[in-house]
């Protein structure tokens, strides 16, 4: 009898991950993939991972840089197939050139990237790949494939037991550790076509691109992982993101590139702080 139950004990475990599978929107035009996590619980993976965000970094004490980027954050997600996500975008007060994005839509911007970004569209850009990883459910699939469903799905299950804290700060973990080669490919094609929607000049990834490559920030920042100039995937990405745009052409009239809101914003940022003079 005993020997029945372990052997009924993992084909249960199977039926429940099979049940939850799904067959979910990851991309524009209504591509869909086998998911094992459903939204509700991404969604509740993502509010574990937000706790853990908050309790390590400082969140800007700025509202008017917090609404602006929840305001222009969310009018890109209306564009996309997740509009019914509630995303959430903050600021991090820290000189770290770099954002990311955690399952279930929160987005996380650093104000060294909010300086490296000379006009809106720059920082748009940022804001569409970080998006698009969530669309895709770049995150989730990365924890299925590191942590397995079992985990995974127990982490979903929220809590505040040190196990459930322990793995949410693992799983923060993993996402910030960045994404496959295609999976990067993947959201910086989405992310051209969500900053075009939303009425954004799509050249403003380009010229993130290139300035992340010029300055050498791409090497160890998370946002547009490993591209720098000695990558040797950095020109291929380009060139896919110009071969992107050009067969979008014409472009909608009146595409933004820069606003005075965001301006005005660039002259509210903290200082960076000087270089320690102790090596």
């Amino acid at each position: 009898m005993r020997r029945l139950i372990r052997m009924a004990a993992p084909a249960t475990l199977l039926a429940v991950i099979i049940l939850a599978m799904s067959c979910a929107t990851t991309g524009p035009g209504g591509q869909k993939s086998f998911i094992l996590v459903s939204t509700e619980q991404e969604i509740s993976i993502g509010q574990q991972m937000d706790q853990q965000v908050r309790g390590s970094e400082k969140i800007l004490a700025d509202t008017a840089w917090q609404n602006y980027v929840n305001d222009v954050g969310r009018k890109i997600v209306s564009t996309t197939e997740r509009s019914d996500l509630p995303f959430q975008f903050a600021v991090i007060e820290s000189d770290q050139v770099n954002a990311f994005a955690t399952p279930g839509g929160y987005v996380y911007f650093y104000t060294g990237i909010l300086r490296t970004c000379d006009k809106e569209a720059e920082l748009v850009a940022v804001m569409a790949h970080e998006i698009s990883h969530v669309v895709a459910r770049h995150g989730v699939k990365r924890l299925q494939t590191v942590m397995g469903a079992e985990i995974v799905l127990s982490l979903a299950l929220g809590g505040k037991s040190e196990m459930t804290q322990s793995l949410a700060e693992t799983a923060l973990g993993i996402v910030m550790q960045g994404y496959s080669r295609s999976q990067e490919n993947e959201a910086d094609n989405f992310g051209v076509t969500y900053m075009t929607r939303s009425g954004y000049d799509p050249n403003g990834t380009i010229l993130m691109f290139e300035k992340l490559v010029q300055s050498g920030d791409g090497g160890t920042a998370g946002i547009f992982e490993s591209l720098t100039s000695s990558h040797p995937d950095t020109q291929d990405r380009i060139n896919k993101t110009k071969a992107e745009i050009a067969a979008m052409k014409p472009l909608p009239a009146g595409l933004s590139m820069d606003s005075q809101r965001y301006q005005q914003l660039r002259k509210r940022l903290p200082a960076a702080a000087k270089a320690s003079a102790t090596p």
